[in-house]
């Protein structure tokens, strides 16, 4: 179905862009498709059997179906082009339509967990065949596959939205699962409370689920870190422009919907260099990222001293002083402000998240260490920045 969908709506020389928006297409209306057909197929079973389970199940698929619909929609909504009011575009409606899905799922699943309990309470008997039993291994099958879709296109596009369709998906597999189970065992011991039972765990199942998917669509819109791999190759262009770029740090990454990045960055270059051939330098990494990487971006040029061996020497002593201290900081911006009585080591270091440390207590262990290893006439003038390229460090602090 996927193969025959994807000769409607991919084109010949698609851009990324388009590819992306139109395998979210093919993935909603295959799941609008397939899910009609599960609801129909499971809710005529239902209906002979009088299972609160398979009720369920089917019930599931048909809610299945509406955030397929929400899928669809919201895929087509984020193709959008930008406007004045929505200059960064619509690419976050995508973020959108997943948490609505994702409400959906909710919602189902607090209403099965309900009918269930209800079930138990109160158990009623159900017709058995073998018939009801193989229409829900043929569910299964479908769902098998439409698992195995959702999740190669969703991973191949990166999409939250139809990753949470697959693990919908999966779900709904061991789901019906626990049904067919159920429905085996109560029928040959004649347990019947067995129905609500699994009624029950169906419910709980597709609860996780979305509650899972929730959080994957909640956490963009929020604003989480960035993909250590999108980190990598952002390291990677800059690294390969020239040998003056000599390192990169204050990297920030705003994602406005899948496709839509936005860089900004700081470049550290020699302050002794010639600024007309440097600022060249950085108007070319800017269009290198641009071409390579898809994503609009801004490099702040920071000239740092390079040739003054006593710099250097200082440079090197304050690296170890924090490498001592923790081997998660580090520094950047290191300047040299001598004068007649004492002598300012201006620079920024960058402190994770979820440090031991405050600022101040930081300050003053740099200090008191910069005193005893390099002498008293040194101050520590720093400033403090925040990793927002990294989604977790470890620390190892000094004994």
């Amino acid at each position: 179905m996927i193969t025959l969908l994807a000769k409607f709506f991919l084109k010949e020389g698609a851009t990324e862009a388009e590819t992306r928006t139109a395998y979210g297409k093919i993935c909603g209306l295959a799941g609008i498709i397939l899910n009609v057909f599960l609801f129909a197929f499971k809710l005529f079973a239902g209906l002979i059997s009088g299972s609160i389970s398979i009720m369920a199940d089917a019930m599931n698929n048909l809610s299945d179906s509406g955030s397929a619909i929400v899928t669809l929609v919201g895929f087509k909504m984020a193709a959008e082009d930008p406007d004045p009011e929505h200059p960064f575009g619509h690419g976050r409606i995508e973020y959108v339509s997943g948490f609505i899905v994702s409400l959906l799922i909710l919602v189902m699943a607090v209403e099965l967990i309900r009918d269930s309990v209800v079930r138990i309470i109160h158990p009623e008997e159900i017709a058995f065949s073998w018939l009801i039993i193989g229409i829900l291994l043929v569910t299964i099958l479908v769902k098998c596959y439409m698992a195995f879709y959702n999740h190669r296109i969703g991973n191949r596009i990166k999409s939250a939205t139809i990753r949470a369709a697959a693990i919908d998906s999966i779900s709904d597999c061991a789901a019906t699962t626990v049904v067919i189970v159920a429905t085996i065992v109560s029928h040959y011991t004649g347990i019947v409370l067995l129905d609500g039972i699994a009624g029950l765990a169906v419910g709980l199942f597709i609860l996780k689920a979305g509650f899972q998917s929730a959080m994957d669509t909640i956490n963009p819109l929020l604003g989480v870190a960035p993909d250590p791999e999108f980190v990598k190759q952002i390291r990677m262009v800059m690294h390969r422009q020239d040998k003056r770029i000599t390192g990169i740090h204050d990297l920030i990454i705003h994602d406005y919907g899948p496709g839509r990045r936005i860089v900004s960055l700081h470049a550290e270059v020699p302050a002794e260099g010639d600024i007309l051939e440097l600022h060249d330098i950085i108007d070319n990494a800017e269009k290198d990222l641009e071409e390579t990487l898809h994503c609009t971006a801004t490099i702040h040029m920071d000239p740092i001293v390079t040739d003054d061996p006593r710099v250097l020497k200082l440079k090197t002593q304050i690296l170890t002083v924090l490498q001592e201290i923790s081997t998660t900081l580090s520094m950047h911006d290191f300047r040299v402000v001598p004068g007649p009585t004492h002598t300012n080591l201006v620079f920024d270091v960058l402190m994770p998240f979820g440090f031991s440390m405050s600022e101040e207590e930081l300050t003053d262990e740099i200090q008191n260490t910069v005193v005893t290893e390099i002498g008293d006439r040194y101050f520590c003038v720093i400033h403090y920045d925040t990793d927002y390229s990294v989604q977790m460090v470890k620390q190892k602090k000094r004994d």
